[in-house]
């Protein structure tokens, strides 16, 4: 299978491509650099340039490009530059993916916030979408730069991603450090749900969605169990041999974090059902098992 990758030199980039490589299949990545092998392409999404024939040629095509939403959260630059690198992004290569004579299949990155609070509900792929918190409005906006690959017919895949799990990437390194040196803390109440998933499901899934060539959709990326914030606190404590009895008080979190604050305050319970309706099979199930794979 032939594969093209936006954003391929990042953390999630880089894993997946060693994944698809390892099991067969010719990777392209795309890059805004000159050019430095013949597994390169080069683009420019911001000005609209982009190698037709690389996209005519793939099988699929796969979103992982954006600027790190990690940053001063009060800065309304960062924010708007946030924003266009996931829009301009993905509507790029929808619009190149709709005028290919046969149009590739597009995992299309997005986030789990796109549903923003909704409190305890349970939420699958069919739920919907609350509230004007930032990421969960770039979420939506991020949706919709793919139309243009839905409209043309190509296999669409959005990938709602869960914060990814592992000791050598954000946000779990930073949290590692912290609670390793007893400075573990719960968030407000701690009964918010926050949704994660481990690494390896995370590629198992994506590269998963990538090979089935009969589905289709929004598609949570995240572990079957969402924790509560206090759950999570908690079982990180335990991996780490630290007890987590300090509280961040939510008026603190909310100055702090700025447009962020959502994100840590809010709730999303999230589940995965359309991946275990597709047959996915889940290595971790629940947060212990996500955190033993990324700690491990």
């Amino acid at each position: 299978m032939r594969l093209v990758i936006a954003g391929a030199s990042g953390f999630l980039g880089t894993h997946l491509t060693e994944h698809l490589r390892v099991g067969g299949h010719e990777v392209t990545h795309l890059v805004r650099r000159t050019p430095q092998s013949g597994t390169e392409s080069q683009w420019d999404p911001y000005a609209g340039t982009i190698d037709a024939a690389v996209i005519d040629r793939a099988d699929v095509v796969v979103n992982l490009a954006g600027v790190n939403v990690a940053g001063n959260p009060h800065s309304a630059k960062r924010a708007r530059t946030v924003l266009e690198s996931r829009t301009s992004t993905t509507g790029l290569l929808a619009r190149t993916i709709a005028a290919a004579e046969r149009p590739p299949a597009f995992l299309a990155g997005n986030g789990i916030s796109w549903y923003g609070d909704h409190g305890t509900q349970e939420l699958t792929e069919e739920s919907d979408s609350r509230g004007d918190a930032f990421l969960t409005e770039v979420a939506r906006a991020w949706q919709a730069a793919a139309a243009p690959a839905v409209e043309a017919g190509a296999r669409v895949c959005i990938l709602r991603t869960a914060p990814v799990l592992d000791r050598g990437s954000s946000p779990l390194k930073d949290l590692k450090r912290l609670f390793s040196l007893g400075l573990g803390a719960r968030l407000g109440s701690g009964s918010q749900f926050f949704p994660i998933i481990s690494l390896r499901d995370w590629v198992g899934a994506t590269s998963y969605l990538a090979e089935s060539r009969d589905v289709s959709g929004e598609f949570n990326l995240c572990c079957p169990q969402t924790p509560t914030n206090a759950e999570f606190t908690a079982a990180l404590a335990d991996a780490v041999h630290r007890p987590a009895f300090l509280m961040a008080p939510s008026p603190v979190l909310k100055v702090a974090a700025g447009r962020m604050a959502p994100e840590l305050l809010g709730s999303v319970n999230a589940r995965p059902a359309a991946l275990e309706r597709a047959g996915y099979d889940f290595q971790d199930v629940d947060v212990r098992e996500v955190l033993a794979a990324a700690l491990a």
